[in-house]
């Protein structure tokens, strides 16, 4: 069993940075992939980036050149560095984690707000 645990969110105004952590624990060696989700009010949850455990990473076009993701040497833990943050940044954002032949597990989500 995999659980997450999400934190870093919190209200920034416009351009500013905040960087999200995804902490894993229980089978952290069963884990291949993780990733960000992101989800705003009336929309659906989109992909916002995605790393393997071989460090292949994948980002949504909104974010290119803004956001980077990345996992620390342990791979147990999820790092998302979001910069030059816009208010269609605001969400509440989700970490996920796919482990190798089982399901994806979700972290309970944190907020971003960005705003002046």
């Amino acid at each position: 069993q995999v659980q997450l645990v999400e934190s870093g969110g919190g209200l920034v105004q416009p351009g500013g940075s905040l960087r999200l952590s995804c902490a894993a624990s229980g089978s952290i060696f069963s884990i291949n992939a993780m990733g960000w989700y992101r989800q705003a009010p009336g929309k659906q949850r989109e992909l916002v980036a995605s790393i393997t455990r071989g460090g292949n990473t994948n980002y949504a076009d909104s974010v290119k050149g803004r956001f980077s993701i990345s996992r620390n040497g342990a791979k147990n833990t999820a790092y998302l560095q979001m910069n030059s943050l816009k208010p269609d940044d605001t969400a509440v954002y989700y970490c996920k984690a796919t482990p190798f032949g089982r399901p994806d597990v979700w972290g309970q989500g944190t907020q971003v707000t960005v705003s002046s």
